[in-house]
């Protein structure tokens, strides 16, 4: 077969290993597994200004490497100045390849040049494995060529897992080597 996304292959090789020794399951099947991740970029001054959606598809199909679509109000809000079917932001989702391509850039990569960072918070979990965090700053990846952004904006990342708790997704992301805040320095 072709290229293999090096996390993919770490967790294949070994956090699958991990889980099942940490939380007993009785198939390898029942081990957590990564199923996509969404970038979500919404637009505030879309109404005013169209070019900013565009502006946003295109820095986020270079960060997310695949081709961003733009997502539609669904609901005129006159106070807003929205009408139906306005372009308002932009979105990507990434599964298979992509999605472990992107996941180990964002871990290894863009998070640490985020200003002052020490680490993600471990309380975004939804309460079914899935894991969301804001970034304020597109600037963090290296796709962003810092010359030519003239607004800095931010966005939304979706990871979403087949782990049945939060506990087991915490874990697996550990695994992959998202860097989670210590939780014993804050208490």
């Amino acid at each position: 077969m072709s290229y293999v996304p090096r996390l993919q292959t770490k967790y294949k090789e070994e956090i699958i290993s991990k889980m099942m020794e940490q939380f007993k399951y009785g198939s390898v099947m029942q081990v957590p597994k990564l199923v996509k991740v969404t970038i979500n970029q919404g637009i505030g001054n879309a109404t005013q200004d169209k070019k900013l959606v565009d502006t946003a598809l295109q820095e986020m199909s270079a960060i997310a490497g695949q081709k961003a679509i733009a997502t539609i109000a669904s609901k005129s809000v006159s106070n807003f100045k929205l009408r139906e079917g306005m372009p308002i932001g932009a979105k990507v989702t990434l599964r298979k390849a992509k999605m472990w391509e992107f996941l180990d850039r964002f871990i290894s990569v863009a998070l640490p040049r985020v200003r002052d960072f020490r680490g993600i918070s471990d309380k975004s979990f939804d309460g079914r494995g899935n894991y969301s965090i804001g970034i304020k700053e597109q600037i963090i990846f290296p796709e962003m060529n810092i010359d030519k952004i003239s607004k800095i904006s931010g966005m939304d990342i979706s990871i979403v897992t087949t782990a049945k708790t939060d506990v087991e997704a915490l874990e697996m992301l550990k695994l992959l080597g998202m860097p989670f805040k210590n939780q014993r320095n804050q208490e």
